[in-house]
């Protein structure tokens, strides 16, 4: 892997992310699978990544930075993705960020009715698999071995301009 260009692996990771991004929007809009407020976030760097490969495109001379800031991203993606992931499967409790969107203080009865009327998402329900796996841990997955690449291309910066 070491002996790919560093460009090469900006235009893989770049066309990936808009993949990703892309079969999300698809899942949810097309599909009808509604995400839950951890989906959401774990979208987030893949929107950072392809602004960042964007700007290395153009900025040229930056190249190493671009690179640190991309594993930076993806070491995030992991943890945010894995801790989703523990969520699911029920050995990390569900935290404030699964319920981004409640009120704490509900003050009135109509507002806890209106409150209950809405459709929750919990991060510990997957309502999508493909191959039998969450996209939490697809997400996982992907992002740790993103992050590897990453950090191989940093150590190796010299060997692949």
């Amino acid at each position: 892997m070491s002996h790919i260009k560093n460009k090469t692996i900006f235009n893989l990771i770049l066309l990936f992310s808009i993949f990703a991004l892309l079969s999300a929007y698809l899942i949810q809009y097309v599909l009808g699978h509604k995400p839950c407020n951890l989906c959401l976030i774990e979208r987030i760097p893949y929107f950072l990544t392809i602004i960042i490969i964007t700007l290395s495109f153009i900025f040229k001379k930056y190249e190493k930075i671009y690179l640190i800031s991309l594993a930076l991203i993806f070491t995030a993606a992991s943890l945010i993705s894995f801790y989703h992931f523990g969520i699911e499967q029920g050995f990390i409790k569900e935290s404030l960020v699964c319920d981004l969107n409640k009120q704490i203080n509900i003050l009135t009865a109509e507002d806890l009715l209106e409150e209950l009327k809405k459709e929750t998402i919990s991060c510990k329900e997957v309502t999508f698999r493909i191959l039998g796996l969450s996209l939490a841990t697809i997400n996982t997955i992907i992002s740790i071995l993103l992050s590897f690449i990453l950090i191989n291309k940093i150590l190796n910066y010299e060997k692949n301009k």
